[in-house]
């Protein structure tokens, strides 16, 4: 009877252990979003999202995902907190998509833990520069069609790019037409400040404008005082006219003034 009794336990603890198990499978499998694939590795959530025709960003991810793949999709933006529960995820795949435009809170949540980050192969022009100051990961941004700026400038000077793909990156339109076409890293390299450029622009806009004042006082005060000499001239030559003494010393009046 007491071998038996241990028996129970021992078919008991197992029985549990399987359930706890198969719940916490279940729960995994519930958690992943229908359109996804979610695997265990190592102890760890990889949910895959690749070529799913997926056009928006799914909501429902497992909270302790590690990496994320949305490569291959049809995505057209990032929002605001779009992985905001996702504090364990260091790998995420955004490349190979449609995107235009990123929220400036879009990786709120995620900046410090992420590794990586690969957006490129998109149709983004811009990025607020915001939405990627606290990144610590490494960055992706190649084969995108970039409005070389200031803006972008200053986004790069805070992000960690990836070494192997940052001459890929290129000015598809700019703020100075010599650069369109010209991978970034040689225009930057070369000495070009965008920063500067935008100062000058401002600075020459600035100057024009208050010449163009300056020009409309000086044409107003000319015009004043050649108008009103006129007026003193016709009122000089009508005094002279009139044969009157007292009409004579006022002539000698304004003929002092003039």
């Amino acid at each position: 009877m007491h071998l038996e009794d241990h028996l129970n336990r021992f078919l008991e603890f197992l029985l549990k252990r399987g359930l706890l198990l198969l719940l916490v499978h279940l729960k995994t499998i519930a958690a992943c979003p229908k359109s996804c694939q979610c695997s265990d590795t190592n102890g760890a959530t990889v949910v895959h999202c690749s070529s799913r025709d997926l056009e928006e960003i799914p909501i429902d991810f497992p909270m302790d995902t590690v990496s994320l793949k949305l490569d291959a999709n049809k995505i057209h933006q990032v929002p605001n907190n779009a992985f905001k529960d996702l504090n364990y995820l260091q790998e995420l795949d955004l490349s190979r998509n449609s995107i235009e435009k990123i929220e400036l809170a879009a990786f709120k949540g995620v900046s410090e833990g992420l590794k990586l980050l690969d957006l490129s192969g998109n149709q983004i022009h811009t990025i607020p520069k915001e939405a990627l100051a606290k990144l610590r990961a490494k960055v992706r941004l190649s084969n995108n069609p970039w409005h070389c700026d200031c803006n972008l400038q200053e986004m790069l000077r805070e992000l960690i790019l990836d070494p192997g793909t940052v001459n890929e990156i290129f000015c598809h339109t700019s703020v100075r037409e010599e650069y369109v076409g010209k991978p970034l890293i040689q225009v930057l390299d070369s000495g070009i400040n965008f920063c500067n450029i935008h100062n000058k622009t401002t600075d020459i806009a600035m100057f024009i404008t208050m010449f163009g004042w300056f020009a409309m006082v000086i044409t107003y005060v000319v015009y004043y005082v050649r108008h009103n000499q006129e007026d003193a001239r016709r009122h000089l030559e009508y005094l002279k006219s009139l044969p009157s003494t007292q009409i004579a010393k006022d002539f000698d009046t304004i003929s002092t003034v003039l």
